[in-house]
This record gives C-alpha cells, sequence and structure tokens, in this order.
C-alpha cells in the first residue's frame, strides 16, 4: 500500500514501505511540522496585477503554504490575488509589506468561499483562518491584526468601545495620549466635548485635595496673568451651590433726579409735580423748551467698573401732548485725587426720543451709543456728569417741557465685585 498525503503534505507511511528510507522521510515530517508550527517565509509578489499561489509539496518543506508566518513583498502596480489550497484547514500570520496603492486579496485557489482584502494603504499583519471547507474552502480574518486595530505598545491607534480598567495617562510628553474631541460618561452620553486651539500656551489645571481642603480649578499657563472664561450657553446662568452667580459683564446704576443739581448756568428747574392726591409725585427737572438746560450729578464709580464707556437711557414725562423730538445729551469727566474739578466735560452723546402724545405718561427712552469718560477713569475717582436738553437745535421739536425723572447709565464690569 502506497503512502498517502495531508493537506499539509505530510507523507503517512504505509505498513513495511520504504524501508532504508523511513527515517530520512520521518525527519522530513518532522521538519514540515515545525516549519508549519512556527516557519517564516518571504514571498515576492512584485508586479503588475497577478496571481501568486502558496502551495503545499507533499513530502517536502518546501511548499510556500507550509509556513506559520508569511510575509509578502515587492513593489506592485496593480492589485494582487494570493491563493491558499483547498480542503485545507489552518491558520497564518500574514503581513502585506508591499509597496504601492494597490489590494492584496487573499482565497482559497478555486470556489467561492470567503476572501480576505488588504486595502491599498493597509500594510499591517493578520491573523487568516483557512476552514478548509470542501469545494468553497472560506478565507477569514480572525479580527487580530495590526491595520484592524490591535492595541501595540508604540503604534499611533484609535480605540473604540474599549474599557480601560485603572489606566494611568501620562503627564505632557511627546508620548502622551491625545483626547481628540470629547470624553463620555459610563451611558455613552457626552460629559466634556474639547475643542483644540492653535499654538495655545494657557489651559487650566484642575486638582484634587486632602481632607478639610477643597479641590480647585485653576488657570495655567505660560503668560504671566492667566484669567479663567465661564461661559454659559444662550440664556443660562453660572450657578454656585444651585444659585446664581454674580459675573463680570453689563451692570446698570439709576441715577433719580432727586439726586442731580441745576449748575449756576442755565439750570434745568427742579420740580415736583403733583399728578393726584395720594397717587405717585413726581420729582423732576424740567427742561425748557427753547433754552439748552443743564442739570449735573457726580459719582464714584465701582471699582469694578473696566473705566471703559458707558452708555444710558432718559427716564422722562411730557408736559404737554406734542409728539415732536426732544433731544437729550450726556457727557462726564473722571477726577482724580488731587486733580482740579475746573475741567471740561467730555464729548457729550445724544439721544433722541419723540414725546408720547399723553400728559404725565411715563416715558423710557432706548440706549444710546457708546460715551466715553473724559480724563483718566481709574478705580476710585469721582466721576462728574452733565445732562443736557438741547432744545435750541432745529431738530428738537417738542414744544413742551420735558420733566426728567431720572437716568440709567449702563457700564461694564472687569470683576465680579468690588473686593
Amino acid at each position: 500500500m502506497a503512502s498517502t498525503y495531508t493537506e499539509l503534505g505530510l507523507q503517512l507511511m504505509a505498513t513495511g514501505e520504504n524501508a532504508g528510507s523511513w527515517g530520512t522521510k520521518t525527519n522530513t515530517n518532522l521538519s514540515a511540522i515545525e516549519q508549519i508550527t512556527g516557519g517564516y517565509l518571504e514571498v515576492s509578489i512584485a508586479g503588475g496585477a497577478g496571481n501568486t499561489p502558496l502551495d503545499v509539496v507533499d513530502g517536502n518543506t518546501t511548499g510556500k503554504a507550509q509556513n506559520r508566518i508569511i510575509k509578502l513583498t515587492g513593489s506592485i502596480s496593480g492589485n494582487q490575488t494570493v491563493t491558499l489550497p483547498v480542503l485545507m484547514e489552518n491558520f497564518y500570520i500574514i503581513q502585506n509589506a508591499t509597496t504601492g496603492a494597490y489590494t492584496v486579496e487573499l482565497k482559497a485557489i478555486s470556489g467561492s468561499g470567503a476572501t480576505v482584502t488588504w486595502a491599498t494603504t493597509d500594510k499591517g499583519w493578520k491573523i487568516i483562518y483557512a476552514d478548509g471547507v470542501a469545494t468553497n474552502t472560506g478565507i477569514y480574518d480572525t479580527g487580530f491584526s495590526t491595520s484592524a486595530g490591535d492595541v501595540t505598545l508604540t503604534g499611533t491607534q484609535t480605540l473604540t468601545n474599549k474599557t480601560l480598567t485603572s489606566p494611568v495617562i501620562n503627564t505632557a510628553t511627546s508620548t502622551s495620549p491625545k483626547i481628540v474631541t470629547n470624553i463620555l460618561d459610563s451611558g455613552g452620553n457626552e460629559l466634556f466635548v474639547l475643542t483644540a486651539t492653535g499654538s495655545a500656551v494657557n489651559e487650566f489645571t484642575i486638582a484634587n485635595a486632602a481632607t478639610g481642603n477643597n479641590p480647585s480649578i485653576t488657570a495655567s499657563g505660560g503668560d504671566t496673568n492667566v484669567g479663567l472664561n465661564l461661559v454659559p450657553k444662550g440664556t443660562g446662568v453660572l450657578q454656585g451651590a444651585g444659585s446664581a452667580l454674580k459675573i463680570a459683564g453689563k451692570e446698570t446704576m439709576w441715577i433719580p433726579a432727586a439726586a442731580m443739581y441745576g449748575p449756576t448756568t442755565n439750570p434745568a428747574d427742579g420740580a415736583l409735580v403733583e399728578t393726584t392726591a395720594t397717587r405717585p409725585d413726581l420729582k423732576v427737572f424740567d427742561f425748557d423748551a427753547s433754552t439748552k438746560q443743564y442739570t449735573q450729578f457726580t459719582v464714584a464709580m465701582p471699582k469694578s467698573w473696566n473705566e471703559g464707556t458707558l452708555t444710558y437711557q432718559v427716564y422722562w414725562s411730557p408736559s404737554s401732548t406734542n409728539t415732536g423730538n426732544c433731544i437729550f445729551g450726556l457727557q462726564a469727566v473722571a477726577c482724580a485725587d488731587g486733580d482740579t474739578i475746573d475741567v471740561a466735560y467730555g464729548t457729550a452723546i445724544e439721544i433722541t426720543d419723540a414725546g408720547i402724545g399723553t400728559v404725565e405718561d411715563q416715558q423710557i427712552s432706548a440706549e444710546g451709543s457708546a460715551m466715553t469718560v473724559a480724563g483718566s477713569p481709574a478705580a476710585g475717582e469721582q466721576t462728574y456728569f452733565q445732562l443736557y436738553r438741547d432744545a435750541a437745535d432745529g431738530s428738537d421739536t417738542f414744544t413742551g417741557e420735558s420733566r426728567v425723572l431720572g437716568i440709567k447709565i449702563f457700564y461694564t464690569t472687569d470683576a465680579a465685585n468690588d473686593a
């Protein structure tokens, strides 16, 4: 009875066969087993589109498919096909180490079983399983491949849906991991969304704390002075312990007519106007319909003021039913300790507001444009204001006295308080 051969080419000798050469053939079998278990072979598939078989040679060790580890090499200028024998069940570790942006497909030499393909830019390793099914042997990628995302010690890779138990993220070195866009919570929802800034030098530091101390979020970085910008979305507010926190920004200051005074030259007339007994009386300054008149007031601006521009609104009431335009103006100058108070006001900003047509109705003007305070405003200084009605201007057409109830000043802070 003659010898038979396995699908991997091992010779199965019959009883009494190969007298005098049995040892040699057995040694060949053992060498083949060793090679199939851990042998390494480089196979060139260079050239244009073509087909390269990985074969099995019965009773020998020269078959390409009789190696566990196979490295495909060469410069390819077309898509390549590499074939394995049918009926052979085995697994291989194969690398596509070719150069050239073309695919490499691994399939059975015949039939229509499953195949594995390296994409044009995929030059990684794959662990391949051939199922040895008759007629249509299938070739499968087991998923353990460098191109498919197996974690390596040095590779740049993306991990998806992985749970890391007690990971340690290194300090800022060239090998530190990078979180590109966001961090998710245990439910898969966004917890942090990260936005990169080109050439960034500043950041924030989060620190925990020992017993009796508070954890902290601290601005840090390369600049000497680094603020911390917390920005709510839309109409949201910044909260602490469930309550809204006061933050720097636009503030208002109400100056009633009762806090104003008429200057020596061309003063508006201070008055108390009764509406109806036991109803609100109006503490006002009446501004004449034909003469430019003034009223003044002073404010020690808050330390938190950023010393920038101011805007304002005029609160007033008409003394007649006329609906003509009334022109108001506001100007200001700041004086420091030791400065002369005998100084000119800054450039006035004017507001035009039309009479509403009903006596003793409340009128609130639109907010004016930005007004620059003259002098050199600084924390702790006294600011002098002058309000006027420019009735002498031809564009002021309101024929009655305008009764100013007060003004609202808008200013911007750069600190949450005056500490």
